[in-house]
């Protein structure tokens, strides 16, 4: 026998906040995944919390840790069968970013929060978002992509892209597996620490500017753009020590002209349509003169205390705990599923 939500918990949905996963963000996922369920109302919805690592996915059912079945999203409890009406994605990194977590859903047709599966597999890799931006007019810095497999020469790939570079794992998030190289001698490193976290390297030219950082968000069915926030480094780049441990300095709204926040603002609504985003994302950027460059795309962005994405909200004037709800019940209106 299968239950969902009014029968057995009056009128309230069964909502799964699903967080962890199984890529190094998995702290700060769960951290994520725990300001979304102390932001969901107990009169509205009956929230649990969902726990990927690489072992196992658990629900915690009236403090009992349960295994879930990851074929249809279902879970046994004495004997019952248990499904939710809808889940809220808070994933950083596999598998909830790349698309895999998605079609899982879809399979069971289940509603989730954020993008499609499709959609998750292209903005996930770095690579493959810039390849299908490119033709769109969307400023950005030259880059190579390399794989494990790859014959590379440090010399080569230094002349064609030019010191200093960045290195980064094609499919990372948080900045795991970024190097700035400043000399010829440390691309191999590099190189090495990025495969790391990735069978794929991609290799940008260094873009030297204002650093910015731009949510985009449907809210109350519009798609809106925030305030956004300036970085400025107290190291070499925004790296995990300045996202998450006080490394930087963050200035929301960032201190632009009215002209280049015209050109910001625009770049990061066309961005987000072109490649079809779905709830919640944040863009990083870096001005050169008035143009803004385009990075990368987070497509389930943080939500914890340091995060960036909570604070352009609020300046934006929308309640973090307002947004959540409004994203639940839009997957929940929208239960549009992928075969």
């Amino acid at each position: 026998m299968k239950f969902k939500n009014n029968d057995i918990c009056g009128m309230k949905k069964q909502i799964a906040v699903v967080m962890g996963g199984t890529t190094s963000e998995h702290t700060i996922s769960i951290k994520s995944g725990q300001v979304v369920l102390d932001n969901i109302p107990d009169s509205i919805f009956d929230a649990k919390p969902v726990v990927i690592s690489a072992q196992e996915w658990t629900v915690n059912h009236m403090g009992n840790l349960i295994a879930l079945n990851q074929s249809d999203f279902s879970y046994q409890y004495e004997g019952k069968k248990y499904i939710f009406d809808a889940v809220f994605i808070a994933v950083h990194g596999a598998p909830g970013e790349n698309g895999v977590l998605q079609k899982v859903l879809d399979k069971a047709k289940v509603p989730y929060t954020g993008c499609s599966a499709a959609v998750s597999e292209i903005t996930y890799n770095k690579h493959k978002t810039l390849e299908k931006l490119r033709p769109h007019g969307i400023a950005m810095a030259k880059n190579i992509i390399i794989d494990s497999n790859s014959n590379w020469n440090s010399k080569t790939l230094a002349t064609s892209i030019g010191l200093p570079c960045f290195v980064k794992a094609n499919k990372a998030g948080s900045s795991f597996g970024v190097v700035k190289v400043n000399k010829l001698e440390e691309i191999s490193a590099a190189i090495s620490t990025a495969l790391a976290e990735d069978d794929e390297v991609l290799i940008e030219s260094y873009l030297s500017g204002i650093e910015v950082s731009i949510g985009v968000i449907e809210y109350k069915g519009e798609v809106r753009v925030l305030a956004p926030t300036e970085i400025i480094t107290h190291g070499d780049f925004f790296d995990y020590a300045a996202k998450y441990e006080g490394n930087s300095k963050e200035i929301t709204p960032a201190r632009l002209t009215s002209f280049q926040l015209q050109n910001l603002n625009t770049a990061a609504r066309k961005v987000f349509n072109l490649l079809g985003v779905k709830g919640i994302s944040r863009s990083d950027f870096i001005f050169m003169g008035d143009t803004p460059y385009f990075l990368e795309l987070n497509s389930i962005p943080g939500l914890t205390a340091q995060s960036l994405l909570p604070m352009q909200a609020q300046q934006s004037g929308i309640a973090l705990g307002d947004l959540i709800v409004d994203m639940i019940n839009s997957c929940l209106k929208n239960n549009t599923f992928e075969e």
